[in-house]
């Protein structure tokens, strides 16, 4: 009989509020997020892939939502991003998930926002990722990439 494996140990957990609508501050999380994982010694390879998520989810958030949070987690085997607002939800999920499929207001396209390339990035960059949303309650997203098998 085998006993259960313990949960990956947490090596570092930051929580960081994003406004809505603030573009002035939009990447500050992101740019965090990656000094964070550098100053961990995280392979660039996971530090750029992390840091397209996250800045990704972040101008969602600032985009799209009436803000919110987004939870780093560094476990000993992954690097895990959860966000999560308050706002209009997403009511089709796969539809939004296509690339090119854009709601960007006319005064973020504008800006050069609105590709509607920023789920399809963040899925890409991640090896898991799950969106759940409610309809006039907001949305949740768990990006999750994976660091391979430990050495102890």
């Amino acid at each position: 009989m085998t006993s259960p494996q313990a949960p990956p140990a947490l090596r570092l957990r930051r929580i960081y509020e994003v406004a809505p609508r603030d573009l002035d501050r939009a990447g500050t999380v992101s740019t965090e997020v990656r000094r964070e994982l550098l100053a961990l010694g995280m392979s660039p390879d996971v530090v750029r892939r992390a840091s397209v998520v996250c800045f990704e989810g972040e101008m969602n958030m600032v985009l799209y939502s009436e803000g919110g949070r987004i939870i780093l987690l560094v476990k000993e085997d992954r690097v895990e991003l959860l966000f999560s607002d308050r706002g209009p939800g997403i009511a089709d999920v796969d539809l939004a998930s296509q690339p090119g499929y854009s709601t960007a207001p006319d005064w973020a396209r504008e800006l050069g926002f609105g590709a509607g390339l920023g789920i399809t990035n963040m899925e890409q960059n991640s090896d898991l990722f799950k969106i759940r949303s409610r309809v006039g309650k907001g949305t949740v997203v768990r990006a999750t990439i994976l660091l391979g098998v430990p050495f102890f």
